[in-house]
């Protein structure tokens, strides 16, 4: 999930528990720091310890992601929980038939969702890929009689759920470009007088230098595919 955000690089850390204020007795501690160890050692997933580091209900399994600076942020956490069960009285019936009180592991995949897109507006300095851009694709006509391809263009996009809007200013086309840049939009879809006729788009983007032409279904199939 990190390597699909554009994230290759970080640590993971086992939290164990702090000094002063925390609940369970120490004994519930050294079993769920084993536990939380062994599964990480199960996987081949190398970690550092990080001592005290564990939340006053547990200890956890931190993940620390590195930005595309360098800096290293806390999101995704395994958090072992003594509080809750009993601070909702949560109990189950054993193989003994006995009332017994469960343990409770919840994560944060992502962490705070605020906090991430946070993290991850500044990984990309705002220039998301294409798959993530608010907008994917802005569309320039450069001619008047676009209109029955550009409801083509509108309809076809809208069915496959890609994000996109028009560019209809009176602006010149270097400006709107300038614009599109500026807003860090991947792609940039022209129509002109000889696109219109062959029902293909010159497309701009935004990182590299290609500028292909493509059939709309083509233009379609490569967003969908990552390619462009």
């Amino acid at each position: 999930m990190l390597n699909t955000f554009g994230f290759s690089e970080y640590k993971i850390f086992l939290s164990t528990r702090p000094e002063e204020k925390y609940v369970g007795d120490e004994n519930e501690w050294k079993v769920a720091e084993e536990a939380l160890r062994q599964a990480l050692i199960l996987k081949g997933i190398k970690f550092d310890i990080d001592e005290g580091g564990g939340a006053f209900y547990g200890p956890k399994i931190d993940i620390k992601i590195k930005d595309s600076i360098g800096r290293e942020w806390q999101c995704s956490t395994i958090q072992f929980d003594f509080n809750l069960p009993t601070k909702f009285n949560i109990s189950y019936i054993n193989s003994s038939g006995e009332k017994q009180r469960p343990y409770m592991i919840h994560r944060a995949l992502l962490g705070s969702i605020e906090r991430f897109f946070g993290i991850l507006i500044e990984h990309y300095a705002g220039k998301f890929p294409t798959w993530l851009a608010p907008i994917q694709c802005r569309i320039i006509a450069l001619t008047k009689d676009a209109d029955d391809f550009l409801t083509e263009i509108k309809e076809s996009l809208k069915a496959a759920s890609i994000r996109f809007d028009f560019d209809d200013s009176s602006e010149k086309l270097g400006y709107k470009i300038r614009k599109a840049q500026i807003e860090k939009i991947p792609l940039v879809a022209i129509i002109g007088e000889k696109e219109l006729q062959e029902k293909k788009l010159t497309i701009r983007c935004r990182d590299s230098k290609n500028q292909p032409i493509l059939t709309l279904t083509d233009l379609i199939q490569q967003i969908k595919e990552n390619k462009i």
